[in-house]
């Protein structure tokens, strides 16, 4: 992922967390909100709670994992924050995409398919 497709900022985040709209399930909390660039810029959030530092980099390398196989499926001009919850460490890799998948369904961020 290119570095100027990245929220690092503490305001970016904290402006997601009010504003945006979420979606929750067992693995993450997906946070998104409309931004004016045309491309999608993501953000990672593993809380300490969740382990040490190899545990939470396992963590954020699986979460990336899974919005890099997915990112042609997204429609462009997003802000995401993806937050790791406990249970994401120990999930199964298709657990993981599929409730990444269906938290992008159900905020509308998919591209919409076009009828053959």
């Amino acid at each position: 992922m290119k570095s100027r497709c990245t929220l690092k900022k503490n305001s970016d985040f904290r402006r997601l967390y009010a504003k945006g709209k979420s979606a929750v399930n067992p693995y993450m909390v997906l946070y998104c909100r409309r931004n004016r660039t045309g491309e999608n810029r993501l953000g990672y959030t593993v809380s300490v709670k969740l382990g040490h530092a190899v545990r939470r980099n396992r963590i954020r390398r699986r979460l990336r994992e899974v919005v890099r196989l997915n990112a042609e499926r997204l429609s462009p001009g997003w802000d995401l924050v993806l937050v790791a919850r406990s249970r994401a460490y120990d999930a199964p890799f298709q657990k993981l995409q599929g409730a990444y998948l269906a938290s992008c369904e159900k905020l509308g961020l998919l591209k919409k398919e076009d009828p053959v």
